[in-house]
């Protein structure tokens, strides 16, 4: 079973990052652009991992105060394009207060994976990078490839990534809402693309 950790976004979220995609679509800009439906913003990969009860006795262990998080600019790395997200005010653990600056999303992330850890569950260790996948291989319409640019634009430094359309930097939508929760999903391969499935949510 293919597993992952995510907040699952609300219909605000969603929309203005469609409104992103919808914009790079305009401006000529081609490739393997995520569903709506399937928008998300992953905590933790698991991967292929046989029973989703152990993760959710760790999830369940995990306690936190809903804190919001809000869109931060747009960016890419090797083929992905992806839209930044950073948390607003502040998050108290168990094991301490960390605040401010992004730190209550980050000391999510971070206590979710040391439970994992120490229950022996295999996960995706890169470093907790928060962001939104828009777009896979992106491409311009008269077949240009966009790879290989790398580089965030939340701080108007837009020449730093060159093969977003600035008419897409521009007018970046916001968007914020509360995490309440944090869901445990399966991913399965359908005729149609990837299929996300909740298994449960702490």
């Amino acid at each position: 079973m293919r597993l992952f950790i995510s907040i699952q976004l609300n219909d605000e979220m969603k929309h203005a990052l469609r409104r992103i995609q919808h914009a790079m679509q305009s401006q000529g800009v081609q490739g393997n652009f995520t569903r709506e439906e399937n928008l998300h913003l992953t905590l933790a990969f698991i991967g292929e991992y046989p029973d989703p009860e152990d993760v959710l006795d760790v999830m369940e262990q995990i306690e936190f105060e809903p804190f919001d998080i809000r869109l931060d600019g747009v960016g890419s790395f090797g083929s992905l394009w992806w839209a930044g997200i950073n948390s607003v005010g502040e998050d108290e653990f168990e094991g301490g207060t960390e605040q401010g600056n992004g730190d209550a999303l980050k000391a999510l992330a971070k206590h979710l994976r040391s439970g994992l850890a120490d229950a022996g569950i295999p996960f995706d260790r890169k470093k907790f990078s928060p962001h939104i996948t828009l777009v896979r291989k992106p491409q311009m319409r008269s077949g240009r490839n966009l790879n290989g640019h790398s580089g965030r634009n939340s701080d108007g430094h837009g020449s730093r990534n060159p093969a977003i359309p600035e008419a897409v930097l521009q007018d970046l939508p916001m968007a914020e809402m509360m995490v309440e929760h944090i869901s445990l999903m399966r991913s399965e391969r359908g005729k149609h693309g990837m299929i996300y499935t909740e298994l449960g949510r702490i």
